[in-house]
Parts: C-alpha cells; structure tokens; sequence
C-alpha cells in the first residue's frame, strides 16, 4: 500500500495510529468538520484495506461464516457483518458491496491478513478465490447529505464490472433482521449518510491534484471521528477489543441478523440476546473541556463511590466536535449508574464527563420467559 498523495498537499498533518497513513487534518480540523457533515468535503480512507472475494458460492459462503445475511445481495446494495469466535467476540469486522461479480471487502488496514488467512482457510472445495486488492484500490470518505452534494460529484468510484463501488453505511438505519437496543425515536445516525467509495488508486493522484487546484475540499480523519463518535457509530479498530460482543455496542442494528440461521458465534448472540444482557454498555461521553485537557483513547473511566475512584471503563475514541465540544465514546460497565457523573484520568487531570446512553443496562433479555412456581408453593385460582 503506498504513500497517499494526500499527505504532500500544503497544510497535510499525518495522523499516527490507527490511522497513520492518512491526514489527521489541513489546517482547520471544525471547518472541515462542517463542510464534512454538509457533503462538501472528502476524507482520504487509502489506509483501509480493500479485499475481493470472487467465484459463484462467494456470498453464501461468507453468510454461512458471518453474523449478517448475504445469500440474496443485490449488486450495489451494502452490507456490514462480523467474523465472530465461537465465544461470539468480535474477531473482525467488514463493510461488504456486491457488483454481481465480486464481493468487496473494506475492513481496516491491520485486519486484512487475518481475514484472507482465515477465508483461504475455510474454502476447501467451494467456488471462491480471495485476494487483498488494497494495492490496486483505496476508499475515499464523504457524507452524502443532499442527492447532488459536491463530494459525491468529485469521486469518481471504481466500477470494473459496471457496478459503481459506493458502499452507504447501514448504521443509518436498522437492518431487516436486527435489533436496536438504544431507546430513542431520534438516533443520531439518521443524520450520518456516510459513503465508502472503492476508486482505483491511480484516481488519488488526480484527486489531490484537483485539491490542489482548490477544484475538491479535503477533511481530515479527525473530523470523519468526530462525526461518527456523534452518529454513536462502533469501528472496529477504535471500540472493539478481546472482549467485545455485538450487544455491547448495539451493532446488532447494523451487522447482526437474527434469524438467519447457524455461524460461529451465533449461539452466544442469540443467548445474550434472548436471555441474558451483555456485561458492558457503550456510552456517549460529553466532557468537561474547561481544564483544556482533552480525553483519548485507553483512558480509564471510573465513578466516585464511598470517596475512593471505582474503575468501570474505558474511552474507546474522543474528538472535539464543532457544536458539542469534547465528546467521547466509551465502554463501561453494565450496571454502572446511568445518572452518575464520571470522571475520566487524562494525562495529570481528571476530566469529568456526563452520560448518554447508548446501550441500556437492561439490554438483551428480549425474550419473555414465564415464571414458573416454586416448587411446593401453593397456588390459589
């Protein structure tokens, strides 16, 4: 994968981590952010992973291994599903496009090797053929807000068997099959029409260039973060670790379908669903910034109980948005009080964050089953 063209522009500051590779921003990370969300500006994604699954059994294949439904993909319809270990935790996590052809895969850039490894694996006689086609195509980023919004006009998506590659996130909705555990009738990502689009990588070149030119307005990778942790939307490299299940960070909504029959993982999905809750919740965290000292990902959430500091999280992202301010996204745990202040450990400070639930303590357990009487209690008609 090689260097974006991006990072050679005037104003280009890398990011490092997670999304070393790419530009954190251009100079102006809240103005970016708000001609982003207007559909005005495109996010350079070059470092994610692009995978190609050919072969006639490729979608019933990768439904009979995943957590979402795929037999029956229509070309240019979008999908996301989850590879999950037999415990059901997250092991993977793939944003898929069909072109009637071939399946495309966008996953992060450090997932590619384990998920062609494990699908070579798992072939044995059937009809695909997997390949990382990352160095012959890279993903470009922008929110569609309008039908003629500006960024889409200037990505020129790949189409090699004449199926634009434009992958509209699923989050937005809930997917025919899913559940939404979040309690609310004005989910944030209704307002979050994100597109990955798969363009050849020779177009990066002539994007930049036309960047350049002032012809194409650039948002860096704080900015599409800072949208997300709003759209309360999980990624894979940010809110997931060995423990994650799909409950925990309500992507039953999106990358889950709940009917469609046996995977590995599926038992423990439809047992904490139907009976049980998962044991950790995502929050949305709005924080205190009057100490100018921001949260980050690793840092340990925690409640003031009996005047001693109790652990019950941790930050998963965090971005300073252009209308809220500090906010963050984190992982606690499920009995943690919803109306409890917390206080996060940044750097020498504690910030302290107020809470919005995502994911309530009472989710899962969706199944009513009936109480049984107690052995030798009596019963009156």
């Amino acid at each position: 994968m090689s260097d974006s063209p991006f990072l050679s522009l005037p104003g280009a500051v890398a990011d490092e981590g997670l999304d070393a590779g790419v530009a954190a921003h251009y100079g102006s990370p809240l103005r970016e952010q708000r001609l982003l969300a207007a559909g005005e500006a495109v996010v350079d994604l070059s470092n994610r992973s692009v995978l190609a699954v050919t072969g006639a059994d490729r979608l019933s294949w990768l439904d009979s291994m995943t957590s979402q439904r795929l037999t029956g993909l229509a070309p240019g319809q979008a999908a996301e599903t989850l590879f999950l270990d037999p415990s059901g935790r997250i092991e993977f996590d793939v944003h898929a496009l069909d072109d009637g052809v071939t399946t495309w895969l966008i996953a992060e850039r450090d997932e590619a090797e384990g998920i062609v490894g494990w699908l070579d694996k798992m072939r044995f006689m059937l009809r695909v053929e997997v390949a990382d086609r990352s160095d012959e195509f890279a993903v470009v980023g922008y929110l569609d807000a309008a039908i003629e919004a500006p960024a889409r006009t200037v990505v020129q998506a790949a189409s090699p068997d004449g199926v634009e590659l434009r992958w509209a996130d699923v989050w937005r909705g809930v997917e025919a099959g899913g559940h939404q555990y979040a309690h609310t009738d004005d989910h944030p990502a209704s307002r979050w029409p994100w597109v990955e689009a798969i363009v050849e990588r020779s177009e990066l070149e002539a994007l930049a260039r036309r960047a350049a030119a002032g012809e194409v307005v650039l948002a860096g990778s704080l900015a599409a973060e800072a949208l997300r942790i709003e759209a309360w939307r999980p990624r894979f490299g940010r809110e997931v670790d060995d423990r994650s299940i799909p409950h925990e960070l309500d992507w039953l909504r999106s990358a889950v379908h709940l009917t469609k029959g046996c995977y590995r993982g599926q038992e423990t999905v439809a047992k904490v669903h139907n009976l049980g809750h998962p044991p950790r919740r995502l929050v949305l965290l709005h924080l205190d910034g009057s100490e100018s000292v921001f949260a980050a990902p690793g840092d340990v959430v925690s409640v003031e109980r009996d005047g001693e500091l109790r652990a019950v999280g941790t930050v998963t992202s965090s971005a300073i948005h252009h209308e809220l301010g500090p906010i963050a996204l984190a992982v606690v745990k499920r009995n943690t009080d919803a109306e409890a202040t917390l206080l996060v450990a940044a750097q020498d400070t504690t910030i302290a964050a107020s809470q919005e639930v995502i994911v309530p303590s009472d989710a899962g357990a969706a199944v009513d089953v009936p109480r049984l009487p107690r052995l030798g209690a009596v019963t009156r008609g």
